[in-house]
């Protein structure tokens, strides 16, 4: 991720899950603009998903969607995704689609 770093503070998920999310399907997006001129990207996804390896396979597959899109999201945000249990036997063109509309909800893709 060239303009992003990962988002690992506890105090900041909380902060972003006050605000009001958009939410599809598949994902809830959060986010909220930040003062440093790059993206932090927080991941979240919950025991109800299944097992270790399915919750770890979930955060990869919305990490590399995040990478190959990232220049399409303007810099200087926090953004939490947080899985639902749809998105698991979700195909990665449908997730894509997901993740991209709730960003163009939120107002966090630079404008085409």
């Amino acid at each position: 991720m060239k303009f992003s770093c990962a988002l690992k503070l506890n105090h900041i998920f909380r902060r972003l899950y006050a605000t009001s999310g958009q939410a599809n399907g598949y994902l809830v997006l959060y986010a909220r603009p930040n003062r440093l001129g790059i993206n932090r990207v927080g991941i979240t996804t919950g025991k109800k998903l299944g097992h270790a390896v399915v919750r770890n396979r979930v955060r990869r597959r919305l990490r590399e969607i995040y990478r190959l899109n990232e220049d399409k999201f303007t810099p200087g945000w926090d953004i939490v995704v947080v899985a639902r249990s749809r998105c698991i036997h979700a195909e990665f063109r449908k997730l894509t689609d997901a993740y991209l509309s709730l960003a163009e909800k939120a107002g966090i893709l630079k404008e085409q």
